[in-house]
C-alpha cells in the first residue's frame, strides 16, 4: 500500500512540472505518457533528479496501430536502482513524424532506436548510427508493421547442387483472398 501511495504523489509530483502528461499505476508500476516533443527533457529529469534517478533504460518496445490517427507508439522502460523502482513512458505518434534520439541521456538506446528503426521503420533525429541491425541490408520494407505482408517480397533459398543462396521475387499461386470461416456446428 505504501508503494502505490509513493507512486501516487510521485505522478502528482510530475503531473506539476509536466502538465501534458498523464499517468497511471498498475501494480506497483507507474505508467506516464507523454508528448513525443517532450520526450527528451522527460527523460533527463527523470535520470538527473534527485528524486527519481532512473538511470538504467532496461528497454524499448515499439508498437503499430495502423487504423489510429497516431499509427505507432514506443515505451521506455526505466529503472531506479537507488528507489528499486520501474516507470514506463509511453509516447504516440504519426508514420511521418520522426523521434528525437535519447542516446544522449542513455547510451543503449543507440541499439534500441536501430532495432525499432529496422524492424518499424521509425526515423530517430540525431542518431549517429542508424542502420540495419537484424535484417539484410538490402531488405525492403519494415517487418514488425502490420501492412507488411506475412509472406514477404522475396523467397531466399539454398541451392544444394549449386551450392550457393538464390534470392527470387516470390510468386504465389493465387491473389490473397479474404475468407470467412463460417461455423457449421450452429452454437
Amino acid at each position: 500500500m505504501s508503494v502505490i501511495f509513493l507512486f501516487l504523489n510521485y505522478r502528482n509530483y510530475l503531473k506539476q512540472l509536466f502538465p501534458q502528461s498523464w499517468g497511471y499505476s498498475v501494480t506497483g508500476e507507474l505508467f506516464i505518457k507523454i508528448p513525443f516533443n517532450k520526450l527528451f527533457n522527460f527523460l533527463f529529469f527523470l535520470q538527473k533528479h534527485s528524486q527519481s534517478q532512473f538511470k538504467i533504460l532496461s528497454d524499448m518496445c515499439g508498437l503499430d496501430f495502423p487504423w489510429k490517427k497516431n499509427r505507432f507508439e514506443i515505451f521506455y522502460n526505466l529503472l531506479s536502482l537507488t528507489f528499486n523502482s520501474r516507470i514506463m513512458i509511453n509516447i504516440c505518434f504519426n508514420e511521418k513524424t520522426s523521434v528525437l534520439s535519447i542516446e544522449r541521456i542513455f547510451k543503449i538506446a543507440t541499439w534500441f532506436e536501430r532495432e525499432l528503426w529496422d524492424l518499424f521503420g521509425i526515423y530517430f533525429i540525431n542518431n549517429k548510427d542508424l542502420r540495419r541491425i537484424l535484417t539484410d541490408y538490402g531488405f525492403k520494407g519494415h517487418p514488425l508493421r502490420k501492412d507488411f505482408p506475412l509472406s514477404g517480397y522475396v523467397e531466399v533459398r539454398y541451392f544444394f547442387n549449386e551450392k550457393r543462396i538464390v534470392v527470387e521475387m516470390l510468386n504465389l499461386t493465387q491473389e490473397y483472398r479474404l475468407y470467412f470461416f463460417n461455423n457449421s456446428w450452429n452454437i
